[in-house]
């Protein structure tokens, strides 16, 4: 039996690394303590959801991962300042939102000075089977929908989150979420309809 201040060591280390594995709240009232093995954790276990949010707001010719990459940068700069862990989802949120919503606001800037519209659309190859081509589609059609069917939408279908979690992080109830989903998923058929019909009718002139 190992005892002594290297024991305790030992023990102090041990129980601190079951509370980062174990305990999603000790992830973030640690890392609010500015604990840098705490922040890496609690990012590894949001980032996945915080891209859905990225998605569902970013503008189509931004790249996901330079906005991941400036939300882990403002996550470890102001973690500190969240005042309940229990509201991490909720703080996450919005630190995704403004991040979209700057970078939005810069490229639109950016683009009245240029004078030109410069936007990038994903092109499927011929080397891209027709599942991904049609996954491609959906997600770009999403883009048509009011952001707040298209947010948990994307949530859901995209990142896999529950109802709850989904609710948690918009600040929604549960039943809120269940009907906006309902509603983005039957919106989203519909516009996927009246493309492949307006597509077919193209086909048939031709």
């Amino acid at each position: 039996m190992v005892t002594g201040t290297f024991g305790r060591r030992i023990w102090k280390n041990r129980r601190r690394a079951l509370r980062l594995d174990g305990s999603s709240e000790g992830v973030v009232e640690s890392a609010i303590r500015r604990d840098p093995e705490a922040i890496r954790a609690l990012w590894r276990e949001h980032r996945g959801w915080v891209a859905g949010v990225l998605l569902a707001h970013k503008s189509s010719e931004v790249d996901l991962e330079d906005l991941l990459q400036e939300v882990a940068l403002t996550v470890v700069r102001r973690i500190h300042e969240v005042q309940d862990a229990g509201a991490i989802r909720g703080w996450l949120r919005t630190v995704a939102l403004n991040a979209a919503r700057a970078d939005g606001r810069r490229r639109s800037r950016r683009r009245r000075l240029d004078g030109a519209y410069r936007g990038v659309h994903p092109v499927a190859s011929g080397g891209v089977d027709d599942a991904r081509e049609e996954a491609v589609r959906l997600l770009e059609l999403t883009r048509l929908l009011d952001e707040k069917y298209r947010e948990p939408l994307i949530l859901r279908c995209v990142r896999g989150m529950s109802y709850r979690q989904i609710g948690e992080a918009m600040g929604l109830p549960e039943t809120t979420v269940e009907t906006r989903i309902a509603r983005g998923r039957r919106m989203l058929r519909e516009l996927f309809a009246r493309q492949e019909r307006r597509a077919q009718a193209g086909e048939d002139r031709s």
